[in-house]
């Protein structure tokens, strides 16, 4: 496995030059495109070598007009020496090939169009620069086409020119009046559609909104529209920040490697997040266009004003920037299953990945590939990080903090502890000890134990740090445990805290053993424990089944109130598992089952019941086991939702007969168009549907019969394929294929056709999914395809981990071939083997040969290879 550089934190370097003034031509053929760069340069750091990034076709260089002869070029760099002392222009010529290029990062070609990815270091790919993110700069970008091919030409910034040439070719120029590194530079060109409207600000300024869009896909755009000018008020209202630019544009394109991208004031989307309407999108669909196109917009303040000094503060802006996206949905659609949605995510994917061989603090200390830190970590653990921040200082008080910190660092390349230093200077508090969350990896566990003797409730709390590869010794993290108190017949019991009456407390945590008073408690109470999720932890605490069961049943803590469901889920399992491993019969669970129905006969929020009523995935489940036995665990979890499904059936009937007259007797003009409300009803109605068909398969022959009745949306029909995806008979097959046939022209549908095949349970799986690779609808060089596919497939349990290894060599070959094209996809997929050292010893050793023969490729990337070792190793 070839050796690659590895990048640390320790090692940064301020740059020796400055870019005051960038002006870039991309003359556009149908071979190549042309670029000319035009840098006004201001050394920092006189009698340094001037090196650029670059890994394109150098054509020329000049310095103040004159040609250059004697120039460095290896190891993607330009390097000058014995560049001017005083400021000077450097003009360089590169080519790029668009149609050639499969990585989908610099400039690209898509159905005919073109586009740019540069986040994180794909600016190099189109011509030489400081490709690094505190060399900021004013670009001015024009655009030379044919006008027929390539009616629209965009960019950054405001349009500030254009014309008509010779030969049918047309010019347009962009400027953008503010400063941004290059990651943030975007180009598109192609013919699109456009969509309008216009949003008017809180100042009273009135901006232009362009989508733009294959012409097939306009009528899907309106969705995304009312959702920008959603996230455009909110920020104002929440953060009292405004739009400043003049046009706001988003364009669509089907080959992405990312969700979207937050390019100053062109933002490019995967289609996934643009397009919806209720006959190809279903309602989670709906939710993630939301959620996506606000996340972007509020980048344009946390990551575009203010952006990060290098690579390994990433989480500066997208933890924050995260944590903002969850805040506007919460206040759009419902704060409690938000919150709860926030947590699964986090748990079945981050607590993984910080229990595996990738795991890193949110801010790492190395890197060899950047692409590969793109992580749950990063991401969700890093908003976990910034909610903190808001639990601890209250609502005013991270306001006040973000307020010094755009006061201080607008227009700069700044650190995760400029960030830290703003929250704690604008509140007059010590945080230093919150530093620890950015450079210690390993999810934190607390062990609580409770005393009530004398009317004081003495809740003591020992927390640990467990080691992670990269770091043995942790020091314990300063957090917020949010608590409150139950009686033993569900009611809030209040206590003194601090001098203070209350009845929920935020206990600060920050030593490895720690005592907390609550005074006042006069009656035996049962604690409710990290209220909110307000630190993301395990917690282990001695509840027995009954106090969980009166959780779940009366706590006001939404959090709470799921998280108690979601122990009872997980005891049952593992008492399942054990039964499995001793050849003994399964139990019963009659407290649990009593629970569910208690849960389904509630009258709280259709949404709420339904998260309340999901069982932990076994990602989730095995998240931090040694030597795991996947099947059994799978065994486990299947039995226990088999045991559901049977001993509940009359309450599902009656749920989904409840679910389905409420969403179609609303008095709403279209009852099966996206609506929160409806949404919710539509939720619950699905987990219905997939538990009567697990109760009993045979209906398969009803819903065969009863399909277009029952698929009146795309939510519906999704529920209905799932549900019956599993079921081993030819009905399955029949249905399935005529929903490929109904969508066959819908990319975005497609995906879920894929998908369908790939989560089937079904004996025949691994062979449709090889078939499924020949579809002609389907592409391994398009991401959402191999990820609906193959992504999808590294996440089936009995056939990924199948005893044979035949699940892990087939995704290993596909990795590989992957590899040869776009290193991005292929390293997110070969992250499916990180659980491999934890695997019991003969899936370890399967995995470990598919992972040596993945190692021994000969040209593999940087990307895989960085991973591949540090799973092997």
């Amino acid at each position: 496995m070839q050796q690659n550089t590895v990048h640390y934190l320790k090692d940064y370097q301020a740059p020796d030059y400055q870019i005051r003034q960038t002006d870039l031509t991309f003359d556009i053929f149908d071979e190549e495109t042309r670029v000319s760069s035009r840098l006004n340069v201001e050394p920092v750091h006189t009698g340094k070598p001037l090196v650029l990034d670059g890994s394109t076709e150098l054509v020329s260089v000049k310095l103040n007009g004159q040609a250059v002869e004697q120039y460095g070029l290896a190891d993607e760099r330009l390097i000058l020496e014995n560049v001017p002392a005083e400021p000077f222009i450097l003009e360089v010529e590169t080519k790029v090939f668009p149609d050639k290029n499969k990585s989908l990062m610099g400039l690209y070609a898509s159905g005919g169009n073109l586009y740019t990815q540069c986040e994180p270091e794909g600016f190099r790919k189109i011509t030489f620069y400081p490709d690094r993110p505190d060399v900021m700069s004013k670009f001015t970008t024009t655009i030379i086409a044919d006008q027929t091919r390539f009616p629209v030409m965009l960019s950054n910034g405001n349009k500030i020119d254009g014309g008509k040439l010779e030969h049918n070719r047309h010019w347009v120029k962009w400027e953008d009046p503010f400063n941004k590194p290059s990651y943030l530079f975007a180009l598109v060109a192609g013919d699109l559609a456009l969509t309008k409207d216009t949003f008017t600000t809180m100042s009273g300024r009135e901006v232009a909104i362009e989508f733009y869009t294959r012409a097939e896909d306009a009528d899907k755009v309106g969705f995304a529209v009312e959702s920008l000018k959603h996230a455009m008020r909110w920020d104002e209202t929440r953060f009292g920040l405004e739009y400043d630019l003049d046009i706001y544009m988003i364009v669509a394109v089907g080959d992405f490697n990312m969700g979207a991208m937050e390019n100053k004031g062109l933002n490019i989307f995967n289609t996934k997040f643009v397009l919806a309407d209720s006959r190809t999108a279903t309602d989670a669909d709906f939710d993630g266009v939301e959620s996506v196109i606000a996340h972007e917009y509020f980048h344009n303040w946390t990551g575009n004003r203010v952006t990060c000094r290098d690579w390994f503060q990433l989480s500066l802006k997208e933890g924050l920037t995260v944590f903002r996206d969850q805040e506007f949905s919460a206040d759009r659609a419902g704060r409690a299953v938000r919150r709860i949605e926030n947590v699964s995510l986090l748990r079945q994917h981050q607590f993984p990945e910080d229990a595996g061989p990738m795991a890193h603090p949110i801010r790492p200390a190395s890197y060899v590939e950047m692409n590969n830190f793109y992580t749950m970590t990063v991401y969700e653990k890093g908003a976990e990080v910034v909610r903190m921040y808001h639990t601890l200082l209250g609502e005013a008080g991270f306001q006040t903090g973000m307020k010094l910190y755009f006061e201080r660092h607008d227009g700069q390349a700044v650190t995760c502890d400029d960030f830290r230093a703003a929250m704690a200077d604008a509140n007059g508090i010590d945080l230093e000890r919150f530093e620890l969350w950015y450079s210690q990896a390993g999810t934190p566990v607390l062990d609580v134990d409770a005393c009530l003797k004398n009317d004081v409730l003495s809740l003591k709390v020992k927390q640990t740090v467990p080691p992670t590869p990269d770091m043995a010794e942790k020091q314990p993290m300063l957090m917020p445990v949010k608590v409150g108190l139950l009686n033993r017949q569900g009611r809030a019991v209040p206590f003194e805290y601090n001098g203070k009456k209350m009845e929920e407390a935020v206990l600060v945590l920050e030593q490895a053993e720690q005592v907390f008073e609550l005074k006042g408690v006069k009656e035996p109470v049962m604690p409710s424990l990290l209220r909110g999720f307000s630190a993301p932890v395990h917690l282990n605490y001695s509840y027995s089944d009954n106090d969980l069961s009166l959780l779940l049943a009366h706590d006001t803590d939404s959090f709470a109130r799921w998280e108690a469901g979601q122990t009872l889920y997980r005891r049952a399992i593992a008492e399942n598992e054990a039964a499995l491993a001793a050849g003994k019969p399964l139990p019963q669970h009659d407290a649990l089952i009593d629970a569910v129905k208690t849960v389904l006969q509630s009258d709280v929020d259709p949404a709420f019941k339904a998260v309340l009523l999901q069982i932990p995935a076994e990602a989730e489940l095995w998240a931090d086991g040694e030597n795991i036995e996947p099947l059994r665990v799978h065994q486990a979890r299947e039995a226990l939702l088999d045991k559901i499904a049977q001993s509940c059936e009359a309450e599902w009937l009656a749920q989904n007969e409840l679910a389905k007259n409420q969403e179609e007797n609303s008095g709403l003009a279209q009852p099966y168009e996206y609506e929160p409300q409806q949404a919710a009803w539509r939720t619950l109605r699905n987990a219905c549907r997939a538990f009567l068909l697990r109760a009993n398969p045979q209906r398969i022959g009803e819903v065969a019969t009863k399909y277009d009745e029952m698929a009146k949306n795309m939510t519906h029909e999704w529920g209905v394929l799932s549900a019956i995806n599993h079921v081993e008979d030819e009905k399955r097959n029949v249905l399935l294929e005529q929903f490929a046939e109904k969508f066959s022209e819908e990319a975005l549908v497609m995906d879920k056709y894929f998908m369908l095949t790939a989560l089937s349970r079904r004996s025949d799986t691994l062979v449709k999914v090889k078939a499924a690779l020949q579809h002609p609808k389907f592409s391994l060089e398009n991401p959402n395809k191999a990820r609906s596919l193959l992504g999808a497939f590294s996440r089936n349990v009995p056939h990924f981990h199948a005893e044979n290894g035949s699940g892990y060599e087939f995704l290993a070959e596909k990795v590989m071939q992957i590899d040869t094209f776009n290193p991005q996809v292929a390293a997110r997929l070969v992250q499916a083997f990180n659980i491999c050292k934890r695997l019991e010893p003969k899936r370890r050793a399967l995995m470990e040969q598919q992972l040596q023969n993945i190692a021994g490729k000969e040209g593999l990337s940087k990307d895989v290879a960085e991973i591949v070792g540090k799973i092997l190793s």
